[in-house]
């Protein structure tokens, strides 16, 4: 029996044929929305170092911005180096913080590439059977990227977001490592200025008993240990002026200097102790709403919840093609339509994949808990080593070195007096010179638990404990 096949009416074709124009046209259109920013993102970076740390930041892209750094690098540097200029050289000239400003560029342009739909494939063909002649042309395009568009943009704008985040954690992780290498460069040259008086005290009070054992006053006991003191004491000093070249060439990598540059100054002494401690009675709950590193931690949660309604919902549908088909041949009529091809999910549904992606989003919440707790950790530690900084450096300044100060006047009055002799003047001598070295070293032991503090409100310190020499006690020690 034959039956009549229906012919499609010209109308309805073209009805089709403008419906799949609008969907082509549509997939032009959001291809073409992924576009540059006209910063690359740098703005929202050098806002957030401006709100944090009240500092200029500038992205050098080229020689003319190498030129305008470097100039104002030059007017920082002619004048004795502050711990706030430190830090603004370091966030202008660091050459590894500008590499790393760099990775905003690259992931926006990763970003805006996969904002685009591949290009669509164009495929011509052409066959022969005797005298017959048959040419095939056909346009493909990603159907199923073009569903996942709305997606995707979202995902990879939250990705930018994180290039960002770290980009902006690490200009401030720059400026707390300035912050405490500046004070620990700086406490290391007063430390030096201490034990050189150290090494005189010791140089006078070793050559006076030389003097005195060739006149027979003093036996070879009391020399050796006047001499034992002197030896101590240029051991220190060596120590301390090796300290002094670490500590200061450390400061020059972190400021990106090299040349002429390295011969900065530093001014005389450290900054004085504040008036009275910062009082933060709430302080983990302010690290909990401004910390970088938990803003991000969240964020990355948030992403990965959205990779994950991305899987389950293409599941089913991994590759979906729409292909356009015009076969054309000498022989016959030229034939038009469309086709659509995707894979059928008879062994692999997909529950793999939605297993991985739902293990790493569980992954993920547990690495945000985990950071919030040690955010909350990390600034208990911080607020406690700030106030027992102050507390021990105010001792130092309130209780020590004044007590030292009025034995020492009072012995020169006894030494006046003749009560006391020369070589237990140089002994007070000595002990007074090595308090004031100590107060230098609980000074310094503030400022850079003030800057672990100001780090640890603002994202992820580095608390190691304070690195410095224990001078003070061994040449007390050595003293006696």
């Amino acid at each position: 029996m034959n039956h009549d096949i229906p012919r499609r009416s010209p109308a309805r074709g073209g009805v089709r044929g403008r419906r799949l124009l609008a969907l082509l046209s549509s997939a032009a259109m959001l291809g073409g929305c992924a576009s540059f920013t006209p910063d690359g993102g740098f703005s929202a970076v050098e806002r957030t170092t401006k709100e944090r740390i009240g500092k200029e930041l500038q992205w050098a892209r080229g020689d003319a911005d190498l030129d305008t750094i470097s100039r104002r690098v030059a007017e920082l540097l002619a004048k004795p180096l502050t711990a706030g200029d430190a830090v603004q050289i370091a966030l202008l000239n660091n050459r590894g913080l500008q590499a790393g400003i760099q990775e905003l560029g690259i992931t926006e342009a990763e970003v805006v590439q996969a904002g685009r739909l591949p290009n669509p494939g164009f495929s011509v063909g052409r066959s022969r059977s005797g005298d017959e002649r048959e040419i095939e042309r056909g346009l493909h395009v990603n159907l199923a990227r073009l569903v996942a568009m709305p997606m995707i943009g979202r995902m990879e704008a939250r990705r930018f977001e994180q290039a960002q985040a770290r980009v902006a954690m690490s200009v401030l992780s720059l400026a707390a490592d300035t912050r405490k290498a500046y004070f620990t460069a700086l406490a290391a040259e007063e430390t030096v200025r201490y034990m050189r008086q150290v090494k005189q005290a010791a140089d006078a009070s070793a050559e006076l008993a030389r003097r005195m054992e060739q006149v027979g006053n003093f036996n070879k006991l009391q020399r050796a240990r006047e001499q034992s003191f002197y030896a101590s004491a240029a051991l220190q000093l060596a120590r301390a002026e090796q300290a002094q070249r670490a500590t200061r060439e450390r400061l020059v990598r972190l400021l990106g200097l090299w040349g002429a540059q390295i011969q900065f100054a530093l001014p005389e002494r450290l900054p004085d102790l504040p008036p009275s401690p910062l009082e933060l009675p709430d302080v983990e709950q302010v690290a909990l709403a401004q910390r970088l590193d938990v803003q991000a931690a969240k964020l990355a949660a948030e992403q990965t919840a959205s990779s994950l309604g991305l899987t389950k919902t293409t599941r089913f549908v991994n590759v979906l093609e729409l292909g356009l088909m015009r076969n054309s041949s000498n022989e016959g009529p030229t034939q038009r339509g469309w086709e659509i091809g995707f894979e059928l999910p008879l062994f692999d549904w997909g529950g793999a994949r939605v297993a991985r992606a739902e293990a790493i989003y569980m992954q993920t919440l547990h690495r945000a808990a985990e950071t919030a707790i040690n955010a909350r950790s990390e600034v208990r530690e911080a607020y406690t080593g700030y106030r027992s900084a102050y507390d021990i450096a105010r001792h130092h300044r309130d209780e020590i070195v004044p007590l030292n100060q009025r034995i020492a006047e009072e012995n020169v009055l006894r030494y006046n007096g003749m009560f006391i002799g020369v070589f237990e003047l140089l002994a007070d001598a000595r002990t007074q010179i090595t308090s004031v070295n100590a107060s230098i070293e609980a000074l310094r032991d503030f400022w850079i638990a003030q800057a672990d503090l100001d780090m640890a409100l603002i994202g992820k310190p580095s608390l190691a404990a304070a690195a410095g020499p224990v001078m003070a006690a061994e040449a007390a020690g050595a003293g006696h």
